[in-house]
């Protein structure tokens, strides 16, 4: 591991005062992905800012009946919260599905937002990975991806996202507050926050240099618990996902009035599956609906030379969600 200065902050001022002045300067969470790509030589760093002990850990219940999760409460304490379990099952359900209890005690929600992807291209430093060094090639792209994006990605990155909670949370409509140099806060909409390689594929987020998450934030949720997460895996403990569907429904009778549907294991970010809800909206709730509305989002999927099986896992995850979610299977 390359040597770095550690401070510790000691308020959100100082940490991104302290960030905002060296390129090469992270901010340290729960640390369970940053320290492990600095070992293993991906990333570096000249000095990692410690944000664990800034007052940005609760998960309160906001004046419009939603939630307000802070950026540093662990991904084990956001799952098991009571408003959480209670508003948003869909988002615990995400969250549980995701690592080990040992990671998800220390992993932080900011953290789990801003993981970088498990591409073993970007891990094997004897590789050209534009995500790892750009312009040095993608070797990913003509050899073993069966693990890859079937959607938004770019002759530069096949990578996807790795994250479960972000799934839900995309699923959610969340908007993300962040807080930059110029002390002025800033939302930005979950659909927003990530973004495709195109041709910057080290680039994961919108975020600027020095931007510190402050919180996460969930609008009152019409779905209650009409939501599910699936995740299809290669074994069922601790292994990152093949293809994961967030789904939710709002219903009047056997009618359905909106819909979300997210997926995971699909592209360089949480793909929200739009062409499913508009297609969903006013259909009657079956299994005929589900399925012709993941014929409509998978129209658009472009399969690479290993993960063409995808496709069809796609389709028979989202129907399976959205019969879970709507309580028909």
């Amino acid at each position: 591991m390359t040597p770095f200065k550690y401070e510790r902050a000691q308020s959100p001022e100082a940490a991104i005062r302290l960030v905002t002045a060296d390129e090469q300067s992270r901010y340290l969470g729960g640390g369970t992905n940053l320290i492990d790509l600095m070992k293993e030589g991906v990333a570096t760093a000249t000095s990692l800012v410690d944000v664990t002990r800034l007052d940005l850990r609760q998960i309160t219940e906001t004046a419009g009946g939603g939630v307000r999760i802070g950026a540093l409460a662990r991904n084990t304490e956001t799952a098991n919260h009571p408003l959480v379990r209670k508003n948003y099952p869909l988002l615990s359900q995400a969250i549980l599905a995701g690592a080990t209890m040992q990671i998800r005690n220390m992993a932080t929600n900011a953290g789990n937002l801003l993981q970088r992807t498990r591409c073993v291209y970007f891990y094997d430093t004897a590789t050209r990975c534009n995500k790892r060094q750009p312009g040095s090639g993608c070797d990913a792209f003509d050899g073993i991806n069966r693990m890859h994006a079937l959607f938004g990605w770019s002759d530069q990155c096949v990578a996807v996202h790795p994250s479960d909670m972000a799934i839900g949370l995309a699923a959610l409509d969340a908007v993300v507050h962040v807080r930059g140099g110029d002390g002025q806060p800033r939302a930005i909409p979950f659909t927003e926050f990530h973004r495709l390689p195109g041709d910057e594929p080290q680039r994961d987020t919108t975020l600027k240099h020095g931007e510190l998450i402050e919180a996460i934030e969930l609008p009152k949720s019409p779905f209650g618990e009409r939501g599910y997460y699936l995740k299809v895996r290669d074994r069922a403990s601790y292994a990152f996902a093949l293809i994961s569907v967030a789904a939710a429904v709002e219903t009047d009778g056997n009618t359905i009035r909106q819909a979300r549907v997210a997926l995971g294991g699909a592209a360089h970010k949480p793909w929200r599956a739009t062409e499913a809800e508009k297609l969903l909206v006013g259909k009657p709730v079956s299994a005929e609906s589900f399925a012709a509305a993941a014929d409509a989002e998978l129209k658009g999927a472009r399969p690479l030379s290993h993960n063409g099986y995808k496709v069809p896992l796609a389709r028979h995850a989202i129907v399976r969600a959205l019969s879970r979610a709507s309580g028909i299977a």
